[in-house]
C-alpha cells in the first residue's frame, strides 16, 4: 500500500465530503448551514490543492484543475459570507446565504469530478 496515495484520496473523498455536508440543506435558509463547516471544507480543500502540485501527468493537471475550481468557489463564497456579515455589519439573509450555498454548490461539482477521476485511475490502475 503507498501511504502518499491513501494521503491522496483520503484528503480528496474528504474535500467532497465536507463540502456536500455543507452544501444539503435549503439553499436560503441560514440555520442549515454553518460558516465554521465552510471554512473547514475551504481549509481541507487547499490542502488537497496542494497534495496535487506533484503530479506531472495529465491526469494530475485535470485533478489539479479541479481542486482549483472548487477552491476558488469556496473562497468566493467565504468572501461573500464575510463581507455581508462582517464588513455590511447585516445578519447573514436567505439572499446572500444562496449566493453561498449556490457557490458551495460549483466546488461540490467540482470535487464529485475529482472524486470520479480518482476512482477511474484507481480501477485503471487494478487491471
Amino acid at each position: 500500500m503507498n501511504l502518499e496515495k491513501v494521503i491522496f484520496g483520503f484528503f480528496i473523498i474528504l474535500a467532497c465530503t465536507l463540502n456536500f455536508g455543507f452544501f444539503i440543506g435549503d439553499i436560503d435558509r441560514v440555520d442549515l448551514h454553518h460558516p465554521m463547516e465552510l471554512g473547514i471544507a475551504l481549509a481541507i480543500n487547499l490542502i488537497a490543492t496542494v497534495l496535487k502540485f506533484g503530479d506531472r501527468t495529465h491526469l494530475g493537471a485535470t485533478h489539479l484543475a479541479t481542486s482549483l475550481v472548487a477552491s476558488l468557489q469556496l473562497i468566493a463564497a467565504s468572501v461573500v459570507w464575510m463581507v455581508h456579515v462582517h464588513f455590511n455589519g447585516l445578519p447573514m439573509d436567505s439572499y446572500s446565504m444562496s449566493t453561498v450555498v449556490s457557490l458551495s454548490g460549483g466546488a461540490l461539482l467540482a470535487n464529485l469530478v475529482s472524486v470520479t477521476l480518482l476512482i477511474g485511475e484507481t480501477l485503471r490502475q487494478g487491471r
